[in-house]
């Protein structure tokens, strides 16, 4: 039991099918990797997804964990609408919090509405919602989530610890569970983009993709922050969360796919327990 399976999977919305507009065959690479991330997780069963997301709460110098009884939200595009809705785990969600808290890491937890029941519900952005419309959101019977948000202003190192926290917690939970690093890579591929173009962008890409061949996420951790500035990903820090996961249960990296259709890099790779 414990962690079962992990991934790292975009979130550009124009991976989804309903939201694509005229780039439905623009973004079919990244398409068709998110759909055989979802075949493995599928494979695996989990009851809880804990999901690492860049785009929820940004507390300053803080990890964030929702503690929310459910959480939901949606995504429009022109005339299309996807929405999702999830019941949290917040058994696991608390027991990560408390954990570490105990190992001194700045940590918080976050509820909406009430303490309790329907109306607690934590409002649900696009780097959760859109790698959860692929990983159950449309199955009758869905695993729980567990939402967490890696604060970009503290040590890499306290991140992996907390990726260390999040699987011994599952690990004694006695439950599966899976871990998911939302991620969008480089965000300066072009010039066109909301963030011009810097060849840092590609170059961080690229590291990233040797990194999971070689099944070594650590090698990120020690990229000059200048650089990681300039290639603007939102990646490094619900990776090094993965890197914490890794230390402790041992899993071996697939590349999946990757691709830079427009200005920012999407990457999937999947992570699977080793004998």
């Amino acid at each position: 039991m414990g962690i079962v399976y992990a991934c790292v999977a975009p979130h550009g919305s124009e991976a989804v099918p309903e939201l694509a507009g005229d780039k439905l065959d623009a973004f079919g690479e990244t398409r068709r990797g998110m759909e055989y991330l979802a075949e493995q997780m599928k494979r695996h069963c989990p009851d809880t997804i804990v999901i690492a997301t860049p785009h929820g709460l940004r507390l300053d110098h803080t990890i964030g964990v929702v503690t929310a009884e459910y959480s939901e939200g949606s995504l429009k595009e022109k005339d299309k609408e996807i929405k999702v809705r999830f019941k949290c785990n917040r058994q696991l969600a608390w027991k990560i919090l408390r954990e570490a808290r105990k190992a001194w890491l700045p940590i918080v937890g976050a509820n909406y509405g009430t303490d309790k029941g329907p109306a607690s519900c934590m409002q649900m952005d696009w780097g959760t919602l859109i790698p959860l419309w692929f990983f159950g959101a449309q199955e009758k019977k869905k695993p729980k989530i567990v939402i967490v948000t890696p604060s970009r202003e503290i040590p890499l190192a306290q991140l992996v610890d907390f990726g260390r926290v999040i699987a011994e917690v599952a690990e004694s939970s006695q439950r599966k569970v899976a871990f998911v690093a939302s991620a969008d890579q480089g965000h300066a591929h072009d010039k066109k983009g909301p963030y011009s173009f810097n060849p840092a962008s590609k170059k961080y890409d690229e590291l990233v993709i040797k990194a999971i061949k070689e099944n070594n996420l650590k090698q990120l951790l020690t990229l000059d922050s200048q650089f990681v500035e300039d290639a603007k990903p939102d990646s490094l820090w619900q990776m090094a969360i993965l890197v914490g996961v890794l230390e402790r249960v041992r899993m071996k990296a697939r590349f999946v796919s990757y691709q830079a259709p427009t200005y920012f890099g999407l990457l999937c790779a999947s992570f699977e327990k080793q004998p």
